[in-house]
């Protein structure tokens, strides 16, 4: 289904808008990249114990989650992952892209709300945490207790863009009570029926389970994003956008970007099984399936699955950031018309996201338009 049918014919992209003078400016998940937040692994935790994380986790993960909680992932992970971050933030650099980081901030260290207590996690997915929609920077509401304050590793940057003209937005905070999480939830399995373990007691989202296409934002409800948070979203960018909300073949989802990649105007990439239709939407684009990943068995992935290869990061309509030891994804970039730049990013993968889910692209060079 789709929330603000689009009412411009298919072939239409007419500019709508100046490209604002100030930090921040991003329409598109494939305009020019000029400015970029990369993210850091500085103190990566495992999170507190809680119901919203078995439906997410591999479901051999379950119990290193639950017997290590609130504890640090292994040092040689990190330190390999941070090593990896440094490369992807130096080659980023090299390709004409301005680079920050957020400040490190405590993982560890116990916090409360008047309901419950937790522990941080890390600050390793700007994609996750914010949303930039033109000049608009906006926090989300996560529905991982784990995450609740996680955007203050990023409060010093926000502040440096408000102060240059930027818009600086938050969506409510939630409680995270009790009452956001389905007490009943049960695992579907991987054929079952979509079950998601938030509720509508009040709105949540990721930003990652949005993809911006100027005018168009396409979304999907998941185990952290509530109809509530769509529609919160939906009221707050106003008629200048028309968000469409898709369901896919994932009776797991957790984030949009290793599903169904826009990736230039009339290109698109998808998961082979959790997009068995492509949208009609996207009538007339040119869609490749995306490859098997390669990954081994043997590489540790604490939060997510192999399809993480999806992950990949547009620096602009034909330059495309690609892991490094992914030959089949490299090879099918060049044939889908791009030119691949391969980054060491296997051991950041198993923290739960690669290119797209360690960056936030806080400014590209383009003006909102519509490309359907």
């Amino acid at each position: 289904m789709t929330l603000d049918a689009a009412d411009t014919s298919a072939n239409e992209r007419t500019a709508q808008a100046e490209q604002p003078g100030g930090p921040v400016c991003s329409y598109t998940e494939w305009d020019p990249l000029e400015e970029v937040i990369v993210g850091i692994v500085d103190e990566a935790s495992f999170p507190t114990w809680h119901m919203a994380l078995p439906p997410v986790l591999p479901g051999n993960q379950h119990e290193t989650f639950r017997r290590n909680a609130g504890q640090p992932f292994p040092a040689e992970q990190v330190a390999a992952a941070h090593r990896e971050l440094e490369e992807f933030a130096h080659i980023l650099t090299s390709e004409g892209v301005k680079v920050r980081r957020p400040e490190p901030i405590p993982q560890r260290t116990e916090y409360s709300t008047l309901d419950w207590k937790s522990t941080g996690m890390y600050a390793a997915m700007p994609r996750d945490a914010l949303l930039v929609v033109g000049d608009d920077i906006i926090e989300c509401p996560m529905a991982w207790r784990s995450r609740y304050y996680e955007n203050l590793a990023y409060r010093p940057l926000l502040k440096e863009y408000f102060r240059g003209g930027a818009k600086w937005s938050a969506g409510p905070k939630p409680e995270l009570t009790d009452e956001q999480f389905d007490q009943n939830w049960t695992d579907p399995g991987e054929d079952g029926p979509q079950r998601l373990v938030v509720t509508e007691f009040e709105p949540t989202f990721d930003a990652a389970d949005f993809t911006r296409c100027g005018r168009d934002i396409i979304a999907q409800k998941s185990n952290v994003t509530n109809d509530f948070g769509i529609e919160w979203l939906r009221r707050h960018l106003g008629d200048d956008y028309r968000i469409h909300v898709f369901e896919f073949n994932d009776s797991h989802p957790m984030h949009i970007d290793a599903t169904l990649v826009p990736m230039a105007p009339g290109k698109l990439l998808i998961h082979p099984e959790r997009v068995p239709e492509v949208p009609a939407l996207f009538k007339g684009w040119d869609v490749m399936t995306a490859p098997a990943p390669v990954i081994p068995d043997a590489h540790p992935l604490y939060m997510t699955s192999k399809w993480i290869n999806m992950n990949i990061l547009m620096l602009d309509e034909e330059r495309v950031i690609v892991e490094r030891q992914d030959q089949p994804m490299i090879d099918a970039m060049k044939k889908f018309g791009f030119k691949p730049i391969p980054v060491n990013f296997r051991n950041f993968n198993s923290f739960g996201g690669s290119f797209h889910c360690a960056t936030l692209d806080v400014r590209r060079r383009g003006t909102l338009e519509s490309y359907f």
